[in-house]
């Protein structure tokens, strides 16, 4: 086969604890499944059905605690800001998933920042315009490593946060999740035929703000490897 322009190099995660790489497929994101968080955005908290946008695969910046990783302050923004997650690795294929089916199609977990051009992304919102400009540009999605559900299980509740230069900014707990993991999935698969190498961001808690050139950010989950990353 001959490519007409060189061809893409597949994104892929490390795994925990092994050289294994986990490829990604596909961005899913969750849009405002922690109560707190969604007031602080000036929107009513009722546990209406969840709804979802996507990133590009490549947004993907493999930023766990320890080696860490630099990304760039993007453009056309001036107030960047952290949104620390709960990230779902599907391992297995499935459409019109059941919630009591869920966790058998997801492979294992990790942390990741959603990192949004919150200006862009409330400009959209306000004129009823797509998400991407604030939520699907270069570098917007760093993670740490993923860890197997075979070793850490499924976890429904653990201390969530994230710092910016060693102070708390965001922390919380799974168990306010207002979609569980489980729930999301299911809902995920009656839009999309899930496949693996899909991956869930499930929402982020109250706290979010901005960071700066500079300036660093740490991020974890009980029983996961932290996220680190530095803003250049």
């Amino acid at each position: 086969m001959t490519f007409v322009v060189p061809p893409i190099p597949a994104v892929t995660i490390p795994v925990s604890g092994g050289d294994g790489q986990f490829p990604v497929r596909r961005i899913y994101c969750v849009g405002r499944n922690y109560a707190a968080h969604v007031r602080e955005m000036g929107m009513d908290p009722s546990r209406e059905a969840p709804f979802f946008f996507c990133k590009p695969a490549d947004a993907i910046v493999v930023a766990p605690a320890g080696a860490g990783a630099q990304i760039d302050y993007p453009p056309a923004t001036g107030q960047f800001h952290f949104e620390i997650e709960l990230v779902v690795a599907i391992g297995r294929a499935g459409r019109n998933i059941a919630v009591e089916q869920a966790n058998a199609h997801i492979w294992g977990y990790g942390v990741g920042i959603d990192m949004t051009r919150r200006d862009l992304q409330i400009a959209a919102r306000d004129r009823g315009r797509p998400w991407e400009l604030g939520k699907s540009f270069d570098q917007s999605a760093p993670v740490s490593l993923l860890h197997p559900a075979s070793e850490v299980g499924h976890p429904a509740a653990g201390d969530i946060w994230l710092q910016v230069d060693g102070q708390d900014r965001q922390r919380s707990d799974l168990d306010k999740l207002i979609w569980s993991v489980p729930e999301i999935v299911a809902n995920l698969s009656t839009f999309f035929a899930l496949q693996p190498g899909d991956l869930i961001f499930t929402g982020t808690p109250e706290g979010v703000g901005p960071v700066r050139s500079g300036e660093v950010m740490r991020g974890g989950i009980a029983g996961l490897t932290d996220v680190e990353v530095r803003v250049a």
